[in-house]
């Protein structure tokens, strides 16, 4: 099939969803929320960056960067997703707050990184009714261009995903996860690429969710910022089996896939964006995502970035994991 303006052509057909491209398509009978517009954009939004992402890397000049050092890098990729998406959603909801990942200098967005679409199998749904009065201006949205920057530089594709977080009264209410290379080693006839989405109230979708194996304990933890902390914590668990992958969107998909049954990270790193998308949809099918200490994270726009005492999360059985993390891991480890 042919992309438009993205990049070049790509070879396996891509997964889609029926769009509605006029902007009048909002003003049906029964006029979908707010919330519901902006979750429906940022699918749409979030699939036109995964189609950046992959042209970037079918060019074969990535533009790697390192920000604060070699396990912290930002490529042609972040840079153009994170003006792609930002531009999109601020043209829509300009009075919403977007903050993204990637510090970028101010300048004009091109035509052909805009995407004015959305899903229309979103506006279908009803928003739930705690929902229904939010204003735009009292939303934050928390986006990570490219989650899994190392793994992308390095050929692990199926870790990347593409992060859009909502967040409203502090809380993370929505997301939207796209992973682009979802199905990447499935073969040329492969549908190449998903977006999962979830609102708090409504549930997530775009996936199956599984649990993991009943009386199993497997971890999953950071691939590529390990320490002493991390480790100590993971081996204070007993664990039957630990995975180390990138992207702590990938980790919380190892959770509602049943690959995994607790994300264990004793460590500061993680941010805002990294966490604001997964959480929704975790939570949205009843799982559960805290510091270390057991705190909630915070979503407004005023929130420092960093995650600084570190991340736990589970699909289910979140006690069990809490109640053994030790005490020297939390004196470690300041909220």
């Amino acid at each position: 099939m042919r992309e438009g303006s993205d990049g070049p052509r790509e070879g396996p057909r891509y997964a889609t969803t029926r769009f509605r491209r006029s902007a009048e398509a909002f003003g049906m009978a029964a006029s979908p929320t707010l919330l519901m517009r902006v979750v429906a954009s940022a699918y749409s939004v979030a699939e036109k960056a995964a189609r950046i992402v992959r042209n970037v890397m079918a060019t074969g000049d990535l533009g790697i960067v390192e920000k604060s050092g070699a396990n912290d890098l930002q490529t042609k990729a972040d840079r153009l997703v994170q003006m792609s998406i930002c531009a999109s959603l601020a043209r829509k909801f300009p009075k919403a707050t977007i903050i993204g990942e990637e510090e970028l200098p101010p300048h004009d967005v091109a035509e052909e990184l805009i995407e004015d679409g959305h899903c229309e199998e979103i506006l279908k749904k009803t928003c739930p009714p705690q929902y229904t009065g939010i204003k735009e201006e009292e939303l934050v949205i928390w986006i990570d261009p490219l989650d899994g920057t190392k793994e992308y530089t390095e050929g692990l594709l199926d870790h990347v995903t593409v992060l859009i977080g909502i967040a409203y009264g502090g809380k993370a209410i929505a997301g939207v996860i796209n992973q682009p290379y979802y199905n990447y080693e499935a073969g040329a006839d492969a549908v190449l690429g998903r977006t999962i989405w979830g609102v708090l109230g409504i549930g997530a979708f775009g996936f199956e969710l599984t649990e993991a194996p009943a009386g199993k304990h497997i971890i999953v933890t950071t691939r590529s910022h390990s320490s002493t902390l991390v480790n100590d914590c993971i081996s204070a668990l007993n664990p039957d089996s630990v995975i180390r992958v990138g992207g702590a969107g990938n980790k919380i998909i190892q959770l509602i896939e049943g690959k995994a049954s607790a994300y264990v990270f004793a460590s500061p790193g993680c941010k805002k964006w990294d966490t604001c998308a997964p959480e929704a949809i975790l939570h949205a099918v009843g799982g559960k995502i805290t510091d270390i200490h057991g705190n909630s994270f915070h979503y407004n726009k005023e929130v420092k970035h960093m995650n600084s005492a570190g991340v736990l999360a589970t699909l289910r059985n979140y006690d069990y994991y809490a109640s053994r993390i030790p005490n020297t891991v939390k004196e470690s480890l300041v909220p």
